[in-house]
């Protein structure tokens, strides 16, 4: 158990430094986009990106300032860790569908059918028959010593949560990173906001006549930031709630069928009494 733990924790600070490549990786893209197709001289009336009239979405959008690429890179971050997360999840789950596993599992430990039940677990795969695999072979194992009913239940309760402490941890990886982006974006986006509308009652401040162009680039700033932020923000928000959602059923498949393990084991208890 130590080793494995060992493993888990190198395993764990090697995806640390991935998700800080990935990170540095989107805002770079983020950068390159928002420079050379966003600020390409043909979106621009004139061909002059910082003084032509954007002529096209992407133009208008080159128009919206600094702020721009480091909220594209943060759309590029929640697509990403979205991807790989959905991956692990859908991995985890197994081979098959996840409920029809838990069904024929449920049926064939309550038929006392335990071998049978491993052999669907290591058919199915995946971080939750990982889990169920373990307490069922503790099941066989208690069963053999005898234990009474509640030091069989604690027995396998404790190898469930042992071998969850391992398998799921890696499920909630970077699940961080997608709520902090929750945040970032619209904080993002309000910052770019800021700076347009500063921008904008600069060109109202101005002495003689307000310029308008100057006002419109500045109002304009302001709200390409507020949709960009705000559109990184919506993606970050369903993601995070999908993926918790998953997370939350894998977890609640493995304590259903821990409790149906245990429960076996007392009805086998019981029998042995009467």
């Amino acid at each position: 158990m130590a080793n494995v733990k060992v493993k888990a924790e190198s395993k764990s600070n090697g995806g640390g430094m991935v998700s800080l490549f990935i990170i540095a990786a989107c805002v770079f893209v983020g950068v390159l986009i928002w420079k050379f197709i966003m600020g390409a001289e043909g979106n621009f009336e004139g061909g002059n990106p910082e003084t032509g009239h954007p002529i096209n979405t992407l133009g208008q959008v080159y128009k919206g300032g600094f702020i721009v690429p480091i909220l594209l890179g943060m759309l590029l971050m929640v697509l990403v860790f979205s991807i790989e997360r959905f991956i692990v999840i859908s991995k985890a789950a197994g081979k098959g569908n996840l409920d029809k596993f838990m069904a024929d599992v449920q049926k064939s430990i309550k038929a006392g059918n335990i071998d049978e039940a491993i052999v669907s677990c290591d058919n199915q795969k995946g971080s939750v028959a990982n889990a169920i695999k373990s307490a069922l072979v503790k099941y066989q194992d208690v069963k053999k010593e005898g234990l009474t009913s509640e030091e069989a239940s604690e027995t396998i309760h404790k190898e469930i949560e042992e071998v969850t402490s391992l398998e799921m941890p890696m499920l909630e990886k970077n699940m961080t990173i997608i709520s902090s982006l929750v945040s970032l974006g619209t904080l993002g986006g309000l910052l770019g906001t800021v700076s347009g509308m500063i921008k904008a009652f600069g060109a109202l401040a101005s002495a003689g006549t307000p310029d308008q162009a100057a006002l419109a680039t500045g109002i304009s700033e302001a709200l390409i930031n507020t949709a960009t932020g705000i559109s990184t923000s919506i993606l970050a928000i369903i993601a995070y709630n999908l993926f918790t959602s998953k997370i939350d059923d894998l977890t609640y498949s493995i304590d259903e069928a821990g409790t149906t393990i245990v429960n076996t084991y007392r009805h086998f208890r019981g029998s042995l009494k009467q």
